[in-house]
């Protein structure tokens, strides 16, 4: 759909964000983010037919970059404030018959910190041309927790001989996307888009759970290497849309993200007796599916909604099941899960606007991977957003936004190679907050 209002004199800055060398943790769909930016978050990030800003267009359709009112450049900085806790117990006799009773139980809270999440897009929009070019850089999911070792929660005490568990348990996920987008106005009402992606990722875990064990010192006593020396990793995929609009105010959106066919993890770590040991680990992005419809026909008004499929079942990393017969994680055991965004925005003023939005996705850890996941406790499933932007300068809007991410759990028996140990329990609990500040200059 062309532009409502497109300047014949266009300057496009280019800005450069050290976007790479931040951290981004997500608390969202899964593994992947709702949103990413602070208007897509304001929103509930229902942008698949609701083109509100260039970020949410360029990630969730590139087709609908058409749709903009003008060429704009946006960037913003978000903090999540993760809570999460880690839980674990042994009930007596759980180990099996003639070994004396056991009960121990405890629970600790994991300690990530403030965690800054950047994002930039920017859309160019041809003076009487039917192309649209965009291009965005922005954090697209993750996870991080760091979790003391304990004397008490069994999952966290030493590894064997002195314990039970893992020992002080860490680790972090950073996905970081580029997508360089183009859409195309078929007719004045339907756009279609497309956009090769470049995917970054870095993971580190320590003790190193994806590993097997190793018992090179011959104690009898296998234990899990580190998993820091690592770098980043490459990998890509593409994505590709339509849009429609009708003309009483209905818009129509759809969108395919191929999967993010990722370089397996290296990591150059160290048997027990510090010699050099090369771990690999496959961990792709998922395939999702997202279709979206708004309205624009009430005075003021946009409403949206969106559904998502997640195909987690299906991608390297994600699916199979257990741990092999030398302790390495064969996989996280997530199942496939179906998302749904909804999104209100009303024009207040001929400056300012209000957003609200509501936003919620499938559990896709189960009970029985309660365990695997206990360093990726990405389980949230309900979120309620909230947000607004004013425009301060000619062309010039700030935006500010806030999420709260409900509580929820998981809980499921420990596991060994030869399956669930019984009297046995873990269970991962996590919510979180977001803020998130954000200014767009238009054109």
């Amino acid at each position: 759909m062309p532009s409502l209002c497109r300047r014949r004199h266009l300057v496009l800055p280019i800005a450069l964000l050290a976007i790479l060398a931040m951290a981004a943790p997500v608390w969202g769909q899964g593994v992947a983010l709702r949103a990413v930016s602070p208007v897509g978050e304001s929103f509930g990030g229902a942008t698949t037919a609701a083109p509100i800003d260039a970020a949410g267009a360029i990630h969730w359709n590139p087709a609908s970059i058409s749709g903009l009112n003008s060429s704009e450049m946006s960037f913003g900085m978000g903090i999540i404030i993760p809570q999460s806790t880690l839980s674990s117990r042994i009930n007596a006799n759980a180990l099996g018959p003639g070994v004396p009773p056991i009960t121990m139980a405890g629970s600790d809270d994991s300690e990530p910190g403030a965690v800054p999440v950047p994002s930039m897009a920017m859309v160019y929009q041809p003076e009487d041309s039917p192309w649209n070019f965009g291009f965005g850089m922005f954090a697209v999911g993750g996870s991080r927790v760091n979790y003391p070792a304990s004397l008490t929660n069994p999952i966290l005490t030493p590894q064997p001989p002195y314990g039970l568990g893992l020992g002080r348990l860490s680790a972090e996920v950073e996905i970081l996307q580029l997508a360089p987008t183009i859409s195309y106005e078929l007719t004045e009402r339907l756009s279609v888009g497309f956009a090769p992606t470049v995917t970054v990722g870095q993971m580190i875990a320590s003790p190193l759970f994806l590993a097997g064990k190793d018992n090179a010192n011959g104690d009898g006593y296998p234990t899990y290497p580190e998993g820091v020396g690592t770098r980043y990793i490459w990998g890509g995929g593409f994505q590709v849309g339509l849009y429609y609009v009708t003309p009483n105010g209905w818009h129509f959106g759809t969108s395919l993200k191929s999967p993010q066919w990722m370089e397996p993890f290296r990591y150059k770590s160290e048997d027990e007796l510090g010699r050099p040991r090369t771990v690999k680990y496959h961990l792709d992005y998922p395939l999702i599916l997202s279709t979206g419809v708004a309205y624009s026909g009430f005075d003021r008004w946009v409403l949206a909604c969106d559904i998502r499929y997640f195909n987690y079942a299906n991608t390297p990393g994600f699916k199979d099941y257990g741990v092999g017969p030398d302790g390495a994680l064969l996989g996280l055991d997530w199942n496939n899960i179906v998302a749904v965004a909804l999104g209100a925005q009303r024009q207040v003023t001929d400056r300012l606007y209000v957003r609200f939005g509501y936003s919620f996705n499938e559990n896709p850890i189960d009970s029985e991977a309660a365990q695997y996941n206990a360093a990726s406790p990405l389980i949230i499933k309900h979120a309620v957003h909230t947000g607004a932007s004013y425009m301060f300068a000619d062309n010039w809007t700030m935006t500010l936004a806030y999420v709260h991410c409900f509580e929820n759990e998981v809980a499921g028996p420990m596991h060994s190679a030869y399956g669930p140990i019984p009297g046995t329990e873990v269970q991962s609990t996590a919510a979180a907050d977001a803020f998130s500040l954000g200014f767009t200059k238009r054109f």
